[in-house]
């Protein structure tokens, strides 16, 4: 660890030392791989005091996949329910947002999908995403540009060109398809195609 690293997790509170070690640690090891003492030793805490504050490692990890679903989903509703934006921009903003957020945690959606899937989670109890969503502007303007289709078929066309290169990257490293630079080349393009792609099937 560097100094100003350091320096930064001295400030920190004990619970955001914790929430910090246990963020890094699941993703690292998944929930099923995780031990609370690994937990502990990452934070540089004694497995007592991690104890008191989180009781269980289930509390732990769900308050971990909470601030995780938040980031993967959260941060892209204020955009899609924005009444001020037209559709176009609202999927120019959608575009960059995501990229910028996965850019800087490439591992989130392959940790977030496979970690739902294997504790079978209440999603919707962590963000009540389909509340938001099916009333949304966004669905509105679809619907009104687009009325012959399910406004879903674009929405997760969008989801799942954003996301899935993320997901997918062990594999394109692992039949050495990509190195990091190609890899890094790539989403920068698909940050600016995606959304003339999905523009394209709005407008055709």
């Amino acid at each position: 660890m560097t100094k100003t690293k350091k320096m930064e997790n001295q400030e920190l509170s004990t619970e955001d030392k914790i929430l910090l070690a246990a963020s890094k640690v699941f993703t690292e090891k998944g929930f099923s791989g995780t031990r609370t003492r690994d937990i502990a030793d990452e934070a540089g805490i004694n497995l007592a005091l991690l104890n008191y504050y989180f009781r269980s490692k289930e509390k732990l990890f769900d308050q971990v996949m909470k601030v995780k679903i938040v980031l993967l989903f959260g941060q892209i509703l204020p955009i899609i329910t924005n009444e001020k934006t037209t559709l176009e921009e609202k999927i120019d903003l959608a575009s960059q947002k995501y990229f910028e957020i996965l850019s800087k945690n490439p591992n989130l959606p392959l940790f977030v999908i496979s970690e739902i899937q294997k504790k079978n989670s209440d999603v919707k109890s962590l963000l009540p995403i389909e509340k938001i969503l099916k009333n949304s502007v966004i669905i509105k303007q679809i619907k009104e540009r687009k009325p012959e289709i399910n406004p879903f078929h674009l929405l997760f066309n969008f989801l799942s060109m954003t996301i899935f290169p993320f997901v997918a990257r062990p594999i394109i490293s692992g039949f050495d398809l990509m190195n990091d630079q190609e890899f890094h080349e790539f989403v920068k393009d698909r940050k600016t195609l995606i959304p003339i792609w999905i523009k394209a099937m709005i407008n055709s």
